[in-house]
């Protein structure tokens, strides 16, 4: 039997019709979700360029299981040897040797011994990789993070203190210790920086403009905090690049000047550790005040001869009553962001400052002579 042959037909117009509707439909549908992933897409790009992540966080050693008593590492930076060591050497005599460490970053090849220092607790405390420092540039910040990298390899050292070579402790090493130990916040000085224009905006690719803080160079932190400093990464090259002093005006150079104040003026010891954290995300582990208290020169014409510096404290003015003046502050107000910090060691009111700068020696004899650290709060 043979096949079948049947006549082949083109399909019904309506028919036709029908699918080309379909493939439209379809077509369209596949577009319009398209567009709303492109839209999703655009949105978290957005957000992520708006709002950075918190920067990572390296792992390290844990120190959960340390046991023993804690330490407080007392971080120096001097520019040659210590002047006021004969205070401080009185502060650490009343001290149980377990509870407190000593590094000093003086000038390369500077070596403290009795030829150099009063007291047997500086004995070679100084760094020996420690770097020639200039003020206002990035190796103010970097001999920071060689103090406390060197202090951070001791596992008992939980609390980590940043003195000047004029600082002086305002109360005795028992209260200054239990006052910074029973606090699980670092204090660091930290502000909005909204007057003075030294954020550089070629920063803003790493560091965006709500990210740039401003604050006192005086730090006191905890051990986790003080990781964060040594391991950046990210932040200190960035300063080292873009956040520098302008040159200071020299008459020799005449018009030449006009051309180096133009240049753009950065402090990188006044902000660096405060942005850091900021672009951490950890500012809320912070109790964002100093415990240094330093009196600045507020003469508007010292200010523009000299700049703004801290006022030293010489004899004449470090007696009883300005030494009381001193620890009868409780609180702390910031212009910038109408924020009155009331100053707390954990969650208890306490005394603000631990400790005071710029003393000269002859105002810190007399801190000695007047017995004036031995009166503690109650």
């Amino acid at each position: 039997m043979t096949a079948k042959k049947y006549a082949s037909f083109p399909p019904p117009l309506s028919s036709f019709l029908r699918l080309s509707f379909s493939s439209v439909r379809s077509l369209l549908i596949l577009l319009s979700f398209s567009l709303f992933l492109l839209a999703l897409l655009r949105l978290h790009l957005s957000l992520s360029l708006s709002s950075p992540s918190p920067l990572p966080r390296r792992s390290r050693i844990s120190t959960i299981d340390f046991r023993g008593p804690p330490k407080v590492a007392f971080l120096f930076l001097a520019r040659r040897n210590l002047p006021l060591d004969f205070l401080w050497g009185s502060f650490f005599e009343t001290a149980d040797v377990d509870n407190f460490s000593i590094y000093v970053h003086s000038e390369p090849g500077f070596v403290f011994d009795e030829s150099t220092t009063r007291s047997v607790f500086f004995f070679n405390r100084q760094l020996t990789n420690s770097m020639k420092v200039e003020w206002g540039e990035a190796s103010m910040i970097q001999a920071e993070r060689l103090l406390l990298g060197a202090a951070l390899e001791d596992l008992a050292n939980q609390r980590f203190v940043l003195l000047s070579d004029s600082c002086v402790p305002l109360y005795d090493f028992s209260y200054t210790y239990n006052y910074l130990i029973a606090s699980p916040r670092s204090f660091v000085d930290s502000f909005l920086d909204k007057m003075e224009g030294r954020y550089n905006p070629k920063m803003s690719t790493v560091i965006p403009r709500h990210k740039w803080r401003k604050g006192s160079q005086w730090i006191s932190l905890v051990r986790s905090h003080a990781e964060v400093v040594v391991d950046d990464e990210a932040i200190f090259p960035i300063f080292k690049k873009f956040c520098k002093r302008r040159p200071p005006i020299n008459a020799r150079m005449g018009k030449k000047n006009i051309k180096l104040q133009k240049q753009h003026n950065c402090i990188p010891d006044e902000h660096y550790v405060q942005t850091l954290f900021a672009m951490s995300d950890i500012e809320g582990e912070l109790e964002r005040r100093t415990v240094t208290y330093t009196l600045w020169n507020q003469s508007t014409t010292k200010m523009e001869i000299k700049g703004w510096h801290p006022i030293m404290f010489t004899y004449a003015n470090a007696g009883p009553q300005q030494i009381k003046r001193i620890k009868d502050i409780n609180h702390v107000y910031y212009a910038t962001e109408s924020r009155t910090e009331w100053c707390r060691s954990n969650s208890t009111l306490v005394p603000c400052f631990l400790f005071a700068r710029k003393f000269s020696q002859a105002a810190a004899m007399r801190v000695l002579s007047q017995s004036l650290l031995v009166d503690t709060p109650p």
